[in-house]
């Protein structure tokens, strides 16, 4: 973890990580496009980063709020399965003309399924066939350095901000006033007597507390409801998180409690079913943005009319009179719209946004409330636009989950992966933080090991969740099936060794793989539905093999970071390495086995090869308990499957 010694160099240093970042994410780019001038190199070898999506044509379009382009892209033949992509919602697109490679249109992915992508576009794009391509996001870096440049020049609160948190000063806490009214408003709730504690510890900061949320633990619901008492105190509040899926799910929290909440940024990185609550569409099923439409449509009319020649010589100035009428109505109109803005946002007690929202929609809004949801999925500058605003702030995630994503390996070496929270719990933990301890996901072998390993054996399994299994589901008879929740399978001594992808530089297991499809395949026979069964592998080319292979679509195949935050009641995890030397490569960052191993509520199978893994202390100690709690079956007690075809 990187030391500062004083407010200059760590703005210096992070200034330069956000530089760092984007030389990272250029070259990235720059090497992928460069694979256009290769001759002969494959679709599937281009498609094989996950980032280029090829072949694509239009099969269906709408207009989306605002008046943009919603265009539906597929492969070739429609129902064609997409390969394994980095496509997410929210995420920034240029669409090329495959033919010539001229970009013709910059969008963003508003949805997605197994055999198509929406993406909205304010122009609509002309190609026959499409090329698509995750592009860099130079935006939010500018807006995060903006914001830092502030923060260290930034008087008064700011520098107090600077002093805790960057320095050594001690974040306050003082008795709250009013937690008798509190107090009698949550136990109104089903929140447990650590989210209460919580809400009740993270009101009564003066500067700033830390809620630490271990898996299924409720913390979204913990966070949603520490606003919602903060809006009854009269408290105006900023919630974020670093991504628009983590911004939707607590503005989902807030809706259904009722709090009086709106999200801002681009609707197309909002989900549908919550777009009514975005700043657009509240502003444009105002009232009066009919007459902003009239004023809008009378200045076009009166350019119409000044830039058409008549047979009789129009009257000196005329014309200038018409342009300068025509803009004195769009002046107009844009006062009338940003009014309907303003009186939006002024009347909203809770704003949601990303932490790098655009500042111009906020204008000089402070809050007295900040809060960061997700906390430990955001490098240091995603706080600081947050900070900005905000008299005192809340930091809510798990720094025991997966770090922020980070691109260069310069900045990794440097320390700059870990996030600010993490920072501040290693400083202040007994003093700002508070643990929530009773979790809602997994059945209590399942979540044993974590809680040991990560949480000082803190966690609870409620009883809701602690005893139940698989045998809600199953058909009877039941086919012979290990009834333990938790299964380790081990191919030691079987010789299925892991293989570089040809295509890329990424690590599959084509035995483990087969495997696997044969265990969806025994589950469904036993009656579980494919939408209750996950596929977690470390790897991209594992993913990529077991879904071109598995029939059931319905089945959910994704790398550990894209299963971050998602459960299912079943999950099997494909491990993959499997090689002489005992090379686990990144699973050695236990925290990527944390989530993966958390994911599953009812069942968790995981299949790997011990003589590899164990060599790994954090994976010996793992195999060790699955062995002592008989969770463990070596792969030479199962029957012929399809993985020995």
């Amino acid at each position: 973890m990187r030391q500062f010694q004083n407010d200059e160099e760590y703005f210096q240093q992070w200034e330069w990580f956000l530089k760092l970042e984007a030389d990272a994410e250029r070259s990235r780019l720059a090497s992928r496009r460069a694979s256009r001038s290769e001759r002969g190199m494959s679709a599937r070898v281009i498609e094989s980063r996950g980032d280029t999506l090829m072949h694509m044509v239009v099969a269906d379009h709408r207009t989306g709020l605002g008046g943009r382009t919603i265009l539906t892209f597929t492969k070739r033949q429609q129902q064609q399965v997409l390969p394994w992509n980095r496509f997410r919602v929210g995420a920034p697109v240029v669409a090329s003309n495959e033919e010539s490679f001229h970009e013709v249109g910059n969008g963003v992915v508003t949805a997605r399924s197994g055999t198509s992508i929406d993406v909205v576009f304010d122009d609509w794009p002309e190609a026959k066939y499409f090329r698509l391509e995750l592009s860099s996001d130079e935006v939010t870096r500018r807006r995060l350095s903006a914001a830092m440049r502030q923060a260290s020049e930034g008087r008064a609160r700011l520098s107090q901000w600077r002093n805790l948190l960057i320095g050594d000063r001690e974040p306050e806490f003082y008795p709250l006033r009013d937690v008798g009214q509190i107090e009698s408003r949550l136990s109104q709730t089903r929140l447990n007597p650590s989210q209460k504690q919580a809400i009740v510890h993270a009101l009564s900061a003066n500067d700033f507390a830390i809620i630490h949320g271990p898996p299924g633990t409720g913390k979204t619901t913990t966070v949603a409801e520490l606003i919602r008492q903060a809006c009854e105190r009269g408290d105006k509040v900023l919630a974020c998180a670093p991504s628009n899926t983590g911004v939707d799910n607590l503005l989902e929290k807030l809706i259904s409690l009722g709090v009086d909440a709106v999200r801002i940024g681009h609707p197309a990185r909002v989900l549908e079913n919550l777009q009514q609550h975005t700043l657009d569409a509240l502003v444009d099923s105002d009232p009066g943005m009919r007459i902003v439409r009239d004023m809008q449509r009378e200045a076009d009319r009166i350019l119409d009319r000044a830039g058409k020649w008549t047979r009789g010589r129009p009257v000196p100035g005329a014309r200038d009179d018409m342009r300068v009428e025509a803009k004195r109505l769009r002046s107009d109109a844009r006062l009338l719209e940003q009014s309907i803005v303003d009186s939006k946002l002024d009347s909203a007690d809770v704003i949601c946004a990303t932490t790098n929202y655009d500042p111009d929609v906020l204008g000089h809004r402070t809050f007295d409330l900040g809060v960061i949801d997700e906390a430990c999925q955001s490098t240091e500058p995603g706080y600081w636009p947050v900070v900005l605003r905000a008299e005192r702030l809340i930091f809510a995630g798990d720094h025991c989950q997966l770090p922020p994503t980070v691109l260069s390996t310069e900045s990794i070496r440097q320390g700059f992966s870990v996030s600010m929270m993490e920072r501040l719990v290693g400083k202040w933990r007994d003093v700002a933080s508070r643990q929530l301890t009773v979790q809602y996901r997994m059945h209590r072998d399942i979540m044993q090991f974590p809680s040991e390993h990560f949480y000082d054996g803190s966690l609870i399994a409620d009883p809701a969740v602690a005893e139940h299994s698989l045998e809600d589901f199953l058909f009877s008879p039941k086919p012979p099936m290990n009834p333990a929740p938790v299964l380790f399978v081990d191919t030691a001594g079987a010789d299925w060794n892991e293989e570089i992808d040809p295509e890329g530089e990424s690590k599959f297991n084509a035995q483990e793989a087969r495997w696997v499809i044969a265990q969806i395949r025994d589950l469904l026979d036993a009656g579980i539905k494919q939408e209750d069964i996950a596929v977690i592998a470390p790897y991209s080319a594992q993913v990529r093999y077991i879904r071109d292979r598995c029939e059931f679509s319905a089945v959910e195949i994704d790398t550990v970071d894209g299963f971050q935050g998602r459960e299912k009641e079943v999950v099997i995890i494909s491990l993959v390495r499997s090689n002489t030397i005992g090379e686990v490569g990144f699973l050695a960052d236990k925290r990527r086995m944390n989530v993966a191993m958390t994911r599953a509520k009812r069942k968790l199978i995981a299949i790997g090869d011990s003589s590899t893994l164990a060599q790994n202390a954090f994976f010996e100690e793992w195999i060790e308990y699955c062995q002592s709690k008989g969770f463990y079956q070596s792969i030479w007690e199962f029957g012929p499957n399809d993985s020995d075809e």
